[in-house]
């Protein structure tokens, strides 16, 4: 697993690598023909990985029904956000994993509620969530690199 937990900090500060030097207005900008900006892709990874990893064990998340309702899977950018939530999401971006690895390590995932996701694929243990989420993180790494170069033409 160490492997999983290296790939996903190497994702999270490529995404923070991406992002650095944008402005407020640059993160909130929602490109004509897309229903998200940049920032909204950054708080979605952070929910999903909540969900995936700890909702789906039975755990309590890390983050408030309102940031998961906010930034799920089927939500979008529907208002500008402050730079004081930006500054909270790219903490939660940044200190998340460790929690994961640290809880995974101490074995606190001791269950799994089966879940399908929409790539279709069925996982029904921590480590596959962990390793699913590491896929979906990438897929977003690459809409917030195309949502980069659309707002900064």
């Amino acid at each position: 697993m160490k492997y999983h937990f290296e790939t996903l900090n190497i994702t999270r500060n490529n995404i923070i690598n991406a992002i650095e030097g944008l402005s407020l207005e640059d993160l909130n900008t929602v490109p004509k023909g897309f229903n998200n900006n940049v920032i909204w892709n950054v708080g979605h990874v952070v929910a999903t990985q909540q969900l995936l990893c700890y909702k789906f064990s039975g755990l309590k998340m890390s983050l408030d029904s309102d940031f998961i309702t906010k930034y799920m899977k089927g939500s979008a950018a529907d208002n500008d956000i402050s730079q004081e939530e930006v500054d909270y999401i790219l903490k939660q971006l940044k200190v998340l994993p460790a929690k994961l690895e640290n809880d995974y390590t101490n074995g606190v995932f001791e269950n799994y509620n089966t879940y399908t996701t929409s790539y279709n694929i069925t996982l029904s243990a921590i480590s596959e969530a962990i390793q699913f989420n590491n896929v979906h993180e990438g897929l977003h790494f690459g809409y917030i690199m195309a949502l980069k170069k659309l707002i900064k033409k």
